[in-house]
């Protein structure tokens, strides 16, 4: 495997810092930097861009309006949105509903949807949690009993990410409870505005309303909504989780965090001297940074063997593992520097606008609120735990 960049790869690398430095708005840049809470406005800003650039949609075919770029130029453009400030982008719509629908979806639900995802008309959020089905999302109950042209669908859904901006969701439903767990699961995509959906905010312990329980109670969906076949629905969800994972690992936002740590720990002294100085400290850092690189080239080997003809299944899951440990170990050390100061922050002082007085280190507000929320980096997109038992099974054969 040649770590190094082609000339071709170099040109693109050379392209996307170009275009971050003239078309990524300062403000928006600042708050991903500063850790600091973006709007949906702010979210919908940046997709217009992107989509006037025409690089929102990186991965798609052309066919549906993408670029198709190659995994070596998806990593460069993580790299240095991690190094500029880029918001990463929802995901749920442009990175895990459309592959499906690009893979597995009829004629007339890739042109109803995907143009709506590239535009920005539709904010879409992910229908798979539930109480008692979380990393056994096998066991979930919420059912779609078909009647005439429509499946009526009860039950609920929960840790429904953003889902109080969404206007469609895509769901993992019980078509099925004579077979085996696993086969009796559908695919659908259910319109946000349907009567009988009562979306419930969960505010986490940052202070944040991220997450939602979403109820459905006798709520018609039409049966030209579910994608793929009937009771197929598992094997699309792997394959959406699939590309879940994979981001998840976050090597881009890990080297800017780590970056933005060094810094820090430049800034604040202990005993006199800056804590990068402390042996203790700066061995943790050089730890995790070695982790980091580790990480940085195991993505680069898999993105080697998808340019192959490769997909990745259980590489995905060690990069989830490892991706999300090292996240979480930075988000720690950044705590550990700030010392007192990370204790107490204020709500108003995560906005970019607050003018008021800090009443602690003016890094602590966000610094604290991001480690609280990636705390869930372990749990989401199927725990860690379960992340080894798949790949003790599928490489080691265990």
């Amino acid at each position: 495997m040649n770590l190094n960049y082609t000339p071709e790869e170099l040109a693109f690398r050379d392209e996307v810092r170009a275009f971050l430095e003239a078309s990524l708005p300062a403000d928006i840049a600042a708050k991903v930097k500063g850790y600091r809470r973006l709007s949906k406005a702010d979210h919908q800003r940046w997709q217009r861009i992107l989509s006037a650039q025409g690089w929102y949609a990186s991965h798609w075919p052309k066919a549906y309006g993408g670029v198709e770029w190659t995994p070596v130029q998806k990593h460069i453009w993580d790299e240095e949105s991690g190094r500029y400030g880029v918001p990463r982008s929802i995901p749920f719509g442009v990175n895990m509903v459309a592959p499906v629908i690009i893979k597995f979806g009829s004629e007339a639900q890739k042109r109803t949807y995907l143009p709506r995802i590239l535009s920005g008309e539709d904010w879409w959020c992910q229908g798979y949690s539930e109480p008692g089905a979380g990393s056994d999302l096998a066991s979930l109950k919420t059912r779609a009993v078909r009647d005439g042209d429509h499946y009526v669908v009860n039950g609920q859904k929960t840790w429904t990410t953003l889902g109080q901006h969404a206007n469609w969701i895509f769901c993992l439903v019980r078509t099925n409870t004579e077979v085996k767990a696993q086969e009796g699961i559908s695919f659908l995509l259910i319109d946000m505005a349907t009567p009988g959906i009562t979306v419930r905010p969960i505010i986490t312990l940052d202070g944040e309303h991220e997450v939602n329980e979403v109820f459905f109670e006798d709520v018609r969906v039409p049966v030209d909504n579910l994608v793929g076949e009937e009771d197929k629905g598992w094997t699309y969800a792997k394959y959406l989780l699939t590309y879940e994972r994979t981001g998840l690992a976050g090597i881009g936002l890990s080297k800017a965090a780590l970056e933005h740590l060094k810094a820090l720990a430049s800034r604040r002294l202990r005993n006199g001297r800056p804590l990068l100085q402390d042996p203790t400290f700066s061995q943790r850092i050089a730890q995790v940074e070695i982790d980091l690189m580790a990480a940085s080239i195991s993505n680069l080997r898999i993105i080697a063997s998808v340019e192959g003809g490769g997909m990745p299944g259980a590489e995905s899951s060690m990069l989830k593992v490892r991706g999300t440990e090292i996240r979480q170990a930075i988000n720690d050390l950044a705590r550990r520097a700030l010392g007192p100061y990370a204790l107490p922050f204020v709500e108003e002082e995560l906005n970019l606008e607050y003018d008021g007085e800090f009443l602690s280190d003016e890094h602590a507000a966000p610094l604290a609120a991001q480690y609280f929320n990636n705390r869930k980096l372990s749990i989401f997109g199927g725990s860690n735990e379960i992340q080894k038992n798949i790949v003790s099974k599928m490489i080691l054969g265990l």
